[in-house]
């Protein structure tokens, strides 16, 4: 049934943003049943967003950090592909218009790129920078935030734009260090995101 459906989309995402949740849904009509439980929360959803599409670095980029009582979690990882597929959530709620989580997202992952391909020289000095288009061909990412419900303001009635001007610096710090940290752990992996956006 369409009830049916609906829930088990909704719970489903639930357990994908808050990992080690265990749901068991039931129903009574007709037995149907289902369990969700992500041990690895978004990077099982990030899997499960590019299944059946080549790869180019195995393991999604994992970036979780409490800052300044808002908790960021983002996944990232690349495809072969052009498309970009991001998807953004506020509270476990889907922000489809995004806001300012996926803003601060958007141009931090596009700053930290570009100061990688200038530290390993793969950007030349009189090259010009990378553009926002040119680091989301290829991307598949999450960006989930999670903060007292007190302070959390959505620009519409329908909640699907993260209103929060103080949540874009905190995620772009956040994403910056990440990636910053990741590209020195895993320069192959390093090479391959900027071969591919390149």
């Amino acid at each position: 049934t369409p009830e049916f459906e609906k829930l088990e989309r909704q719970l489903k995402q639930v357990a994908y943003l808050v990992a080690g949740v265990f749901f068991h849904l039931y129903d009574e009509r007709d037995g149907q049943e289902r369990n969700f439980y992500f041990q690895s929360g978004l990077a099982t959803l990030i899997k499960h967003l590019n299944k059946n599409k080549l790869l180019i670095h195995p393991d999604p980029i994992l970036i979780h950090k409490v800052w300044d009582e808002v908790d960021v979690e983002v996944a990232i990882q690349y495809n072969d592909s052009f498309a970009e597929n991001v998807e953004s959530f506020a509270n476990v709620v889907p922000t489809t218009e995004g806001g300012s989580h996926l803003t601060g997202f958007s141009i931090s992952l596009t700053r930290a790129i570009n100061d990688y391909a200038r530290k390993i020289e793969a950007l030349k000095e009189k090259d010009e920078n990378l553009t926002g288009e040119d680091v989301k061909e290829g991307l598949t990412a999450v960006i989930s935030i999670k903060m007292d419900s007190d302070r959390i303001q959505f620009e519409s009635q329908t909640k699907e734009k993260l209103g929060n001007a103080e949540v874009q610096p905190i995620v772009a710090q956040v994403v910056n260090e990440g990636l910053d940290m990741f590209f020195e752990e895993n320069p192959q992996d390093g090479r391959r995101i900027l071969e591919k956006v390149m």
